[in-house]
């Protein structure tokens, strides 16, 4: 459970690439401005720099850690010492990482687009459809701002986002599922 004697922290995994979005989950970050908050980024890639350049140019490098490339069981255990996953990606078929941090209990703030879309609903974060960029920020900056100053919402979210994937996206569900169509398709 979220204990707000502590201050929220945020976490974002992936390749650093243009489209999965990390600048616009750092200016949204920056836009909540709550004190304390941290936003860790989990990953590595070619966008590096220019990101680590913008966390200087909004000012909140003492907010703000790169972690780099790390395996997926560090990444895991992160991921457990964070409150909420931020998930900016333009484009991701999957979004394996929301489904990882809805089991660990961790709402998500993503897109709603593509499998992030589908896999997030209203009871386990915060999904906002993309119109422009700053419109994007500015969404994402409210959603981190609702966690940090209800902590009782954080649990219910963090509580729904476990039972989703264990009634939704669980390989016994899947199965079940898979099977009733294709019974279905044979009758």
């Amino acid at each position: 459970e979220y204990d707000s004697d502590i201050p929220i922290r945020f976490i974002s995994a992936g390749r650093l690439l243009d489209w999965k979005g990390f600048n616009l989950g750092l200016r949204a970050f920056a836009e909540a401005a709550i004190p304390d908050a941290q936003y860790w980024i989990v990953g590595d890639g070619p966008n590096r720099e220019s990101l680590e350049r913008q966390v200087k140019k909004l000012g909140i490098e003492k907010s703000v850690k790169f972690y780099g490339p790390v395996h997926r069981s560090k990444v895991l255990d992160l991921l457990g010492q964070c409150h909420a996953l931020i998930h900016p990606s333009l484009h991701d078929s999957g979004g394996w990482v929301c489904l990882e941090a809805m089991a660990a209990g961790r709402p998500v703030i993503c897109l709603d687009w593509g499998g992030p879309g589908f896999q997030v609903n209203e009871e386990t974060g915060f999904k906002v459809y993309p119109i422009s960029p700053d419109q994007v920020v500015s969404k994402m900056a409210i959603a981190m701002k609702t966690l940090e100053k209800d902590p009782s919402l954080l649990n219910l979210k963090s509580k729904a986002a476990r039972v989703r994937v264990s009634n939704e996206f669980t390989w016994s569900v899947k199965t079940k599922k898979l099977n009733a169509l294709y019974h279905q398709l044979a009758d």
